[in-house]
């Protein structure tokens, strides 16, 4: 929660009723000052009498003058030129009405002696009541000031407007009543209805298109968006609003989550990337229907588990009641991580952990012999380009040979199903990294006769999140103060967000047969360096102006665009609509395991020369004329200092360059 209800005075202080009765008590003393004043000296029985019978006239003229031209709609404590308007707008029409019933009565009417009051007196409670009814507003407004003052030397203030005076906008208002964090000026809403009214005691100030305007008029340091139900097509749409004036944003959380109970309302949190990007998510519809019967009661091992892709398909496979999950991963503190989570969540399905390399045969015949599984998701590889262009040989020891032995050592133990997690990067490699794990793809392949286990590739570009992609990398630089680092202005890729990729890799998994590869449905893709200005802008800075965006020049063995199929592969539908299959093409068993070997036996020679040369003569579409590229640009070696020593730019390491 982000607020002390102690900070501020208690709002029922400021109630629509009280104000009413702050009102009349206003009007009925200028009334009678103004009768003073004209009188001189104590008033005589006509005066009086006037006074009696005028009192409540004109305090239940002036309340409902209010009412009507909307008075009561506005928030004291936000109290405005505009709003000063309107109430003088208030008091002067009553005014001229009593002026115009004392003028014109005749005066040999009946009641004529109460009627035509003194015009003079008229005047003064006129101009009594407009400086009173400003005077009190004006006054609540200065202790408003100060109280937020007060409140933001232990607590800054951020001035807000709720974007969205829906229920949920209405829930949060109540929310952040006396928050000392945030101070609500007022709601934003595209609904032309609600323009102008006030919602919990909060003035709806305007529409998304005035943003920019209110935004600057109000001062306005964040907007939170309090649209719980919001499509993300719609929240890409106010996002954008956002950018355009330049300033930063907040989202409530989703409807599922609040009702669940898993978070709060008050609980904000910044902005996805994915609702940066606009990008609809892509949900398969009855995930668990479709899935569940292929893994439910079966023992299932997920290689690679502490990593992004590995660990969430842990979680997701939790949902489809498996009788165990064995965790294997090298990184004993990712392990330790995950096994911590799941545990605090209180995990469905009984877990196994196990710190292994998939590189060492004995260790998993060991973990396989114990555990016996029948599904295997194979998660684990080295996925960073620039370092893989600099350490081919270990890419080869830990991509190629871990994939074999995880083949090999589940066709020993007579494994039902195996799933190896692919990439965008094996369609024509143009890095070693995307050559490695192209040979892991024709493995597969090559394996889809072994004991009759079900065999198949998964294959698609980014997601969104993963250790090392580039929107972390990004807020981490704009963060930093920037710069914000692309290497080309034209690069492009296909995102998606974990767990989507993850539900699509378990029910490309209910598919698996003879080694077909299934291609992901993508969406869109999206240029990086508009992200990047996108995400500058989001954080409420100005790309150049605030932040730098840097170019820096593509990496080694980096493309401007990635594919998901090569121009020998033939994509055909499946059951499932966002899943694509390609058939395999036949390899050549003796062969490819001899060039295995090969390559295998070089790199843990660490021959490099030969590892790349093996690579190109393999026919995956690789080619060392891309090592010298590794040279040139500054990667490794000695040759990094003599670049660090020239360049006055921050050194960013390979590991931290955008796409």
């Amino acid at each position: 929660m982000f607020f002390d209800r102690k900070a501020m005075a208690p709002a029922y202080l400021y109630t629509r009723t009280n104000q009413v009765i702050l009102d009349a008590s206003v009007f009925a003393v200028s009334l009678a000052a103004a009768c003073l004043l004209r009188s001189e000296s104590w008033l005589n029985a006509v005066e009086l009498h006037q006074l009696l019978v005028w009192l409540p006239v004109v305090v239940l003229a002036r309340i409902a003058a209010h009412h009507v031209l909307g008075v009561y709609r506005l928030v004291w404590r936000f109290v405005s030129i505009s709003d000063a308007v309107k109430i003088t707008r208030s008091i002067g029409s009553v005014s001229v009405m009593f002026l115009a019933i004392a003028l014109c009565y005749p005066r040999h009417a009946a009641f004529a002696e109460w009627v035509r009051i003194p015009v003079v007196i008229l005047v003064f409670e006129g101009l009594l009541s407009l400086i009173s009814s400003l005077g009190i507003r004006a006054l609540r407004r200065m202790q408003y000031a100060h109280e937020r003052k007060m409140s933001s030397l232990e607590n800054p203030t951020k001035r807000a407007f709720l974007y969205g005076a829906g229920r949920a906008g209405l829930m949060l208002r109540k929310e952040m009543e006396n928050s000392p964090s945030y101070d609500v000026a007022g709601f934003i809403d595209d609904d032309p209805l609600k323009v102008g009214s006030v919602i919990s005691d909060t003035p709806v100030v305007g529409n998304g298109d005035d943003l920019e305007r209110l935004v600057r008029e109000w001062q306005i340091d964040e907007v939170i968006i309090s649209m719980a139900t919001a499509s993300r097509g719609t929240l890409a749409r106010t996002l954008a609003k956002c950018r355009r004036a330049r300033v930063p944003a907040k989202i409530i959380p989703s409807l599922r989550e609040i009702l669940s109970g898993q978070v709060q309302i008050s609980e904000l949190r910044d902005t996805a990337v994915e609702e940066v990007l606009g990008r609809e998510s892509i949900e398969v519809s009855e995930f668990e229907e479709v899935a569940g019967p292929t893994y439910r009661g079966k023992r299932i091992l997920v290689t690679g588990a502490g990593g992004s892709i590995g660990s969430e398909l842990v979680r997701q496979l939790g949902r489809l009641h498996p009788s165990k999950i064995a965790i294997l991963d090298k990184d004993e503190n990712a392990v330790y991580e995950l096994d911590q989570e799941l545990r605090r969540r209180g995990f469905p399905v009984s877990i196994e952990t196990h710190i292994a390399d998939v590189r060492e045969t004995s260790r998993l015949r060991g973990i396989f012999s114990e555990f016996r599984p029948q599904a295997i998701f194979h998660a684990a590889a080295h996925k960073h380009v620039p370092l893989m262009e600099i350490q081919p040989c270990e890419a080869v020891l830990n991509n190629v040979g871990g994939t074999k032995n995880v083949l090999d050592v589940s066709a020993e133990f007579r494994v039902e199903r195996l799933v190896f997690i692919s990439t965008d990067k094996a369609v024509n490699p143009a890095n070693v990294m995307g050559a490695t794990k192209r040979i892991g793809e024709m493995l597969v392949q090559a394996q889809r006769n072994a004991g009759g286990m079900r065999v198949a590739c998964v294959r698609f570009g980014n997601v969104l999140g993963s250790r090392g992609s580039v929107v972390p990398l990004f807020q981490k630089q704009i963060a930093a103060g920037g710069p914000v680092t692309v290497t080309h202005p034209d690069v492009v890729r296909y995102f998606m967000t974990i767990p989507e990729a993850v539900q699509l890799i378990l029910c490309a998994g209910t598919l698996a047969g003879h080694g077909e590869t299934f291609v992901l449905d993508m969406g869109n893709p999206r240029n990086i360096l508009e992200l990047a200005r996108e995400m500058i802008l989001l954080s409420g800075l100005e790309p150049e102006k605030d932040i730098h965006i840097a170019i820096t020049g593509l990496r080694p063995g980096e493309k401007l665009t990635e594919e998901l199929v090569a121009q020998a592969e033939t994509l055909s539908p499946t059951s499932m609509e966002k899943l694509s299959v390609i058939e395999p093409q036949a390899v050549n068993h003796a062969s490819l395991m001899a060039d295995v070997a090969r390559l295998l036996h070089s790199a843990g020679n660490n021959d490099r020369t030969h590892v790349l040369e093996l690579l190109e003569t393999m026919g995956l579409g690789y080619s060392t004329l891309l090592a010298p590229k590794a040279q040139a640009a500054g990667v490794g070696g000695r040759h990094v200092v003599r670049v660090l020593s020239l360049n006055p730019r921050p050194f960013t390491t390979p590991q931290e360059s955008a796409l």
